[in-house]
């Protein structure tokens, strides 16, 4: 009762799945990395925001500082995890699962398609 499967399906029909896995995980690398691509300038924006606003309080008179006053540091935590941790935990599963992507198209990993995708 040992039998070998056969595949039914010609050869032809195997490169083209071949193919069109291949072209999809290419195509879900390109927009991923362009996801952490955006990712990264958002954080980039923030910080320069940041170190803006420090450089004009810096510059104010004691007197308008004082008026002024500075954000407490607990909205500055908030602000931080808010606008640069989180999108770089994101980013970093963004890079995981590229790695992955790249590993089922050198063929490290199996990449196959489901038939009812075909």
């Amino acid at each position: 009762m040992t039998e070998a499967t056969i595949s039914t399906q010609p050869l032809s029909a195997v490169k083209r799945k071949t193919a069109e896995v291949h072209s999809l995980l290419a195509a879900l690398i390109a927009k991923r990395e362009q996801e952490i691509v955006e990712i990264e300038q958002m954080v980039e924006r923030y910080e320069r925001r940041l170190r803006k606003e420090e450089q004009a309080y810096r510059s104010l008179s004691p007197l308008r500082r004082m008026l002024s006053g500075k954000k407490p540091d607990h909205h500055l935590a908030v602000e931080y995890i808010h606008y640069v941790k989180k999108p770089m935990e994101k980013a970093r599963l963004l890079r995981e699962e590229i790695d992955r992507y790249q590993e089922m198209l050198d063929g490290s990993i199996p990449a196959d398609l489901p038939d009812t995708w075909v």
